[in-house]
């Protein structure tokens, strides 16, 4: 009888590190990002925290920004990182809204808009009207630097050329591919129009300025979130609670974004945490 009952004890603490096991296997999460800047820094930033203090196995899914809202509407994805409001990203929203959960702000005072060289004289272009002049349209070979096809400034921006009656094409490239024009144009001191965003970096390597927008078709200042998939909050409250907390302000953000450029993203990360350990403990517990 004692060996049964001794049999008996094994097989429930066999059985509950078994499903131990289980639970820790399942300590997981994919998040979404595209690879623009701040998108890069702020999600690096929370996988290596995730992994690190909570312990989690973090999936980091690079794709654009719609198929983003779609894998978050199917639950592909638990969350990302990079939902402009309310302006950017509003057809998404509208759209696929109901089948998303906002956990919250990341930071704000955000906006979209046309950028040029400081170096392109204010007298000849200063708004997004006097784009139409002869002279600065063959300057800019009737181009402006756009970035991915699935973004809401390419949709924007598309709408300022017809709005503004502009006779110029939207090169679509990357955020990658925008900066590096953008780089190539200021080395040689050549006139450049980039659709640009802040926060990102570009702004701390290089002397730059929007353009005017009378006509308000690019928006005014955004508010970034984290969204994630229906149901996550009931999932996973401990990974939920991190999000709902995790906010940076917008110049330690894009202090943060140059550091990644000069360094790497993994270093910045790094400095980043270690510079910041109120404000991340902060996120991880939610005591001040």
């Amino acid at each position: 009888m004692h060996f049964i009952k001794t049999l008996r004890y094994l097989l429930a603490a066999m059985l509950m590190l078994g499903l131990t096991g289980v639970v820790q296997a399942e300590k997981s999460i994919r998040i979404g990002w595209t690879a623009w800047s701040d998108a890069e820094f702020v999600t690096k930033l929370a996988a290596r925290i995730l992994e690190q203090e909570l312990d989690y196995d973090v999936e980091l899914i690079q794709t654009d920004i719609a198929p983003q809202y779609q894998g978050l509407s199917t639950g592909d994805i638990d969350i990302m990182l990079m939902s402009w409001q309310p302006g950017t990203h509003a057809d998404y929203i509208e759209k696929l809204g109901n089948k998303l959960v906002n956990l919250g702000l990341l930071y704000t005072h955000a906006r979209l808009g046309w950028v040029v060289p400081a170096y392109i004289p204010e007298s000849e272009v200063s708004s997004i009207a006097d784009l139409k002049n002869a002279q600065v349209k063959d300057k800019l070979d009737d181009t402006i630097t756009g970035i991915d096809p699935g973004a809401g400034l390419t949709r924007l921006s598309k709408q300022a050329i017809e709005d503004y009656g502009l006779d110029y094409e939207l090169q679509i490239s990357s955020g990658a591919g925008m900066t590096a024009a953008l780089d190539r144009a200021i080395r040689r001191n050549e006139w450049i129009v980039v659709t640009g965003w802040s926060p990102h970096w570009m702004f701390g390597k290089y002397d730059l300025r929007y353009l005017d927008d009378p006509k308000g078709v690019l928006g005014s200042f955004e508010r970034v979130h984290a969204v994630a998939r229906k149901g996550f909050y009931q999932d996973d409250i401990e990974a939920a609670g991190f999000f709902s907390r995790m906010q940076l302000p917008i110049d330690d953000l894009q202090a943060a974004m140059y550091d990644a450029q000069e360094s790497s993203y993994e270093e910045a990360v790094t400095r980043y945490i270690d510079n910041n350990p109120e404000r991340i403990r902060y996120w991880l517990t939610g005591e001040l």
